[in-house]
């Protein structure tokens, strides 16, 4: 028997634990199926990533802020996701969040509110995820990879707020891209010193085991202070990149269009 304080993993007994997210993806991962099946499976994926593609394209460019769907109106964490929303948009970038509640709405509402552009990529979920109301465009999406993905092509920074083990990954994902260098060194801002305390103290631990360099742990800053993100990815999410104006209009035909308030950074 477990002692009273172990954590026993859930598994395919145990009531507690309810499998969310999309069911074709689930199935996939199971195993090898019959190749009519994976063929159907890699079909539904490339019609998915084209109708992203095509509705975001004209969106950006955006920052986008991770955070816990978990924290409500009126929390510390909140209002600090809030107030970063705000001052994005007065960079002339369009803010972009995974679409649902939480912190993911506070970075949208704060967009909003200061006349900014707001999206959202939404993952279908049968609880907890529904796209906020403070949303000028968001497209919704089967699949966690595609939507992580999305989450990244079209953005020069990244915010991680306080969350759970959806906020970690999408954390961990974006700085290992740039570790690997499979991305660009777009700028990466951990915020929530309380929170993130331990998160931090395990990585320079990780420093000093050898796992990661010490200047690979330069590869974000670690802050409180919303003038401090703000500056952080003015200096490196802006001019590093030749950010400009495109001149390509978007097409309806292709399901693509722009956001009526979206800025510019020029």
């Amino acid at each position: 028997m477990p002692k009273p304080d172990e954590q026993v993993p859930a598994g395919p007994k145990d009531k507690s634990f309810t499998p969310v997210g999309s069911k074709h993806e689930r199935i996939f991962l199971e195993g090898p199926h019959p190749r009519w099946k994976e063929i159907t499976f890699v079909l539904r994926v490339i019609k998915e990533f084209i109708y992203g593609f095509r509705r975001l394209h004209f969106a950006g460019p955006c920052v986008t802020v991770f955070g816990s769907a978990r924290f409500k109106e009126g929390h510390d964490y909140y209002e600090l996701a809030r107030k970063m929303g705000s001052a994005i948009v007065d960079l002339g970038f369009t803010v972009m969040t995974g679409g649902g509640p939480g912190i993911m709405e506070a970075a949208n509402r704060g967009a909003k509110e200061n006349g900014g552009c707001s999206i959202g990529c939404n993952i279908l979920l049968p609880k907890e995820q529904k796209p906020n109301k403070y949303l000028d465009m968001w497209v919704d999406i089967d699949f966690f990879f595609l939507r992580k993905l999305l989450l990244a092509k079209y953005s020069y920074a990244f915010v991680v707020m306080p969350g759970g083990y959806g906020t970690l990954d999408e954390f961990f994902e974006a700085i290992t891209l740039i570790q690997t260098g499979k991305s660009l060194r777009f700028p990466i801002v951990l915020m929530g010193n309380a929170y993130h305390e331990k998160l931090y103290a395990h990585l320079q631990n990780m420093v000093k085991q050898g796992t990661i360099s010490a200047e690979e742990l330069k590869l974000f800053i670690f802050t409180d202070s919303v003038e401090d993100a703000i500056a952080h990815i003015a200096e490196y999410g802006i001019g590093p990149f030749g950010l400009k104006k495109s001149t390509i209009k978007p097409m309806a035909l292709l399901g693509e269009r722009a956001p009526k308030n979206k800025r510019t950074i020029l």
